[in-house]
């Protein structure tokens, strides 16, 4: 019997390993056919970021630790991979003071960053980006462990605080820091119960995450130090904090814990850490499971910032004249950016969340002249719009997860058949009547249609359901991760927090048949 449902554990990780590559390689293919001709068209690498290798595609799912020094960054991985690994340092003092990318091989060792950098078998090419100061305080630790077959581990330098801010580093860490959260995961923020402070770098760095929330995960780390009356202490605090600096309505996932090899010294809490880091780690192996997925959406957002910025610079070209004061025109398009962004959201029906900063994208004008910009291609932005709407929702519906059914070894099984699937059926977009929602979210304060947290908190809470549950529901529904919720996001959430009262186990993400079918990409 045991042999039978190992044999079917492997059968299932080789359906999926060769499910991954598959997606893999479509992707690889619809970039370079379809979204990188765009890229290059409208000069897309001098605004935003170098274009994707095939490493950068097919690269493992990594989980990127942040956090102030002497938290237990280094000691966590070390806990993870049940051993040291090459070039690790472990000490009360700022150890770690430049990024390490924990990779798995057959034989320990370490890659210097300018090798690494230049490297178009690794996924760290774009790295260069940030200067040989950056480069040279960045190394990857190659390392014999299977747990590193599935997943790569980012460490970074501690964060400084107080005084020790002073002393600067060569290279911008919240930019190094964001790039890694931008391919990460998994995003950890590790906490020392007895240091709960967030100095301002660390501020800094965790406003560079935003529009990751969907990641972040946090660590209470250390929490054995103290007693199980302290511990509740400590975590209301952290949560006081993380809320002033993360200003959001969601819930962020606190794992409260002690990640050492050590016997933990206060045991009043032991039943409770056991169980946190067995969920934490959980999180960790499921992150193979969901590569497929989450590599689909980030080429989604990349070719929707490939369109939107293609109509930037399109519409920036049109409204330049054929001859006389180009100069001047070329200021006041600038200066009139923000009007511009307005326009074209209108005219396309674009979210605002859909575009740059106005801010960062007008000093990066002025390093252009527009004259030489591409004007608007109907074949180019035709082929993204395929892109969009044919060949992701394709490798969605190939790929197992992108069906986002519950697997099997999630279901109750003392469930009949019929229950399952009406559980299966309730999430499901045309399953539930919308109009009432529709007709509440009309009578709401809106801004330019979008409903804030502060506005639908109350609303929310009407269910009478718990706050972690109803910030479990605010993430789900918010598809468009741009912490407001529109119309149909609304019905969405609203009926969530109905299936919760009903006694439905929520899903741990939303499955696609949930979205309203324009949104199924």
């Amino acid at each position: 019997m045991v042999r039978k449902d190992k044999d079917k554990k492997v059968t299932t990780e080789n359906l999926e390993q060769n499910q991954f590559s598959k997606a893999v390689e479509s992707l690889k293919k619809i970039y370079k056919e379809k979204i990188l001709p765009v890229e290059d068209h409208y000069l897309f690498e001098s605004f935003h970021s170098p274009p994707l290798t095939d490493a950068d595609i097919a690269a493992k799912p990594s989980v990127l630790l942040l956090g102030q020094y002497s938290v237990g960054k280094t000691t966590f991985i070390k806990y993870i991979l049940d051993r040291d690994f090459p070039g690790c340092h472990i000490g009360p003092e700022p150890t770690t003071d430049g990024f390490f990318a924990i990779i798995g091989n057959k034989e320990d060792r370490i890659i210097p960053g300018s090798a690494a950098a230049v490297s178009t078998d690794l996924p760290f090419t774009a790295l260069n980006r940030f200067g040989q100061a950056f480069l040279n305080k960045f190394q990857i630790s190659q390392v014999n462990s299977p747990i590193l077959d599935n997943i790569t581990l980012i460490d970074t330098p501690g964060v400084l605080s107080g005084e020790k801010q002073s002393i600067g580093r060569a290279y911008d860490y919240p930019e190094v820091a964001k790039w890694f959260a931008e391919r990460a995961d998994l995003i950890l923020l590790l906490f020392d119960a007895h240091k709960l402070d967030i100095s301002d770098e660390f501020k800094s760095v965790i406003h560079m995450l935003k529009g990751h929330e969907d990641k972040m995960r946090v660590i209470l780390n250390k929490a054995d130090m103290v007693n199980g009356q302290q511990l509740m202490r400590v975590y209301g605090a952290l949560m006081w904090s993380l809320g002033k600096v993360l200003n959001t309505p969601e819930v962020c996932r606190v794992y409260i814990g002690s990640f050492w090899d050590e016997e933990l010294r206060c045991k009043d809490c032991e039943i409770l850490l056991r169980a946190e880091e067995e969920d934490l780690l959980n999180d960790l192996r499921v992150l193979p499971r969901n590569a497929a997925i989450r590599k689909v959406n980030e080429m989604v957002k990349r070719a929707k910032l490939a369109k939107v910025h293609g109509l930037i610079i399109s519409q920036l070209k049109k409204e330049m004249p054929s001859m006389f004061k180009k100069d001047s025109k070329q200021r006041g398009l600038i200066d009139n950016l923000p009007e511009i962004f307005r326009k074209l959201q209108q005219v396309h029906g674009l979210a605002p969340s859909d575009f740059p900063d106005v801010k960062e994208f007008q000093e990066k004008l002025k390093n252009h002249n527009f004259d030489k910009f591409n004007k608007y291609s109907n074949s180019k932005m035709a082929t993204l719009e395929e892109v969009l709407t044919v060949d992701m929702p394709k490798i969605m519906n190939e790929f197992p997860q992108g069906n986002a059914k519950v697997p099997e070894i999630m279901k109750n099984p003392f469930e009949s058949p019929e229950e399952m699937n009406n559980n299966e059926h309730v999430f499901e977009w045309d399953s539930f009547e919308k109009q009432t929602y529709i007709d509440k979210f009309n009578t709401l304060n809106t801004i330019n249609q979008l409903l804030s947290g502060n506005v639908a908190k109350p609303i929310l809470e009407e269910s009478g359901l718990d706050q972690k549950v109803l910030g479990k529901i605010w993430v789900l529904a918010d598809v468009s991760k741009d912490g407001y919720l529109d119309r149909d996001e609304f019905c969405i959430a609203m009926r969530l927090c109905e299936i919760a009262n009903a006694g439905t186990a929520l899903p741990e993400t939303l499955p696609t048949s949930m979205y309203p079918p324009k949104r199924r990409i």
